[in-house]
């Protein structure tokens, strides 16, 4: 008896490290698309968020910083609204991302959720954010919370992304930042550095070899067994053209 009866013979695949090796290593710079969660025009979110772009550029990775400022609500505008295809092409273009978000009666703002809804789990046969890596950072006007990271954490998994362990909460934020937007020395910072560091890293591990990564055994079993319905088809069909010629 076998084993595992109940696994489709052919589509499980035994991990190896060879076929992780195999991974096409990066000829560019990689690509990191940052997120932020907040229109106001003192927004600390987006204040973290080109913290984050600065460091990034300095670890060297490529990096675009969305504005979310006139992107429609969902479904309030079509698909085909500049800022939705500037965000999803931004989203197809890079390799990991950066969430940051403000926390708001106790998680993340509409504006940043937004965003989010507006990138589709499945676009044809292309999944936007599949593969890519992800760090998750929240500014906070008070006391130090993790709900947001935690809700984002719940998002990333949700868009098939590799959210980094290491993650950011900045506390009472208006005193974190200077009076030209950057932000002051402490161990928060020291934080944000780590996450961008470790950020880069994963990102550098999983490119090349995200789709192996992401590759999954029940839609290889869906795979599996379509082929054999269509030869099962394709040998009806030729039972009936037999019995149709006699």
């Amino acid at each position: 008896m076998h084993p595992l009866p109940n696994v489709v013979p052919g589509a499980l695949d035994l991990p190896s490290t060879a076929r992780l090796e195999q991974g096409t290593p990066l000829h560019h710079r990689p690509r990191i698309l940052i997120l932020y969660g907040s229109l106001r025009p003192q927004s600390f979110s987006r204040k973290l968020a080109l913290e984050a772009q600065r460091l990034l550029e300095q670890l060297g990775a490529d990096t675009r910083l969305f504005d979310p400022h006139g992107l429609p609500m969902l479904d309030a505008e079509p698909a085909t609204h500049p800022k939705v295809q500037e965000l999803r092409q931004a989203s197809l273009w890079s390799e990991g991302q950066v969430w940051v978000s403000p926390e708001r009666h106790g998680t993340l703002t509409a504006v940043f959720k937004n965003q989010i809804d507006w990138l589709p789990l499945e676009e044809g046969s292309v999944r936007p954010t599949q593969g890519r890596t992800l760090a998750v950072m929240q500014v906070c006007g008070g006391s130090q919370s993790f709900n947001v990271v935690n809700a984002l954490r719940v998002l990333g998994r949700w868009m098939r992304m590799v959210t980094i362990p290491n993650q950011s909460s900045v506390p009472k934020a208006w005193q974190e930042f200077d009076d030209a937007g950057r932000m002051k020395p402490s161990a928060y910072y020291d934080r944000v550095v780590d996450v961008m560091e470790e950020l880069v890293k994963f990102t550098l591990l999983v490119c090349g070899r995200s789709d192996y990564l992401v590759d999954r055994y029940s839609e290889r079993k869906g795979a599996v067994e379509a082929v054999a319905l269509a030869a099962a088809a394709g040998v009806v069909d030729a039972a009936l053209n037999q019995t149709e010629g006699a």
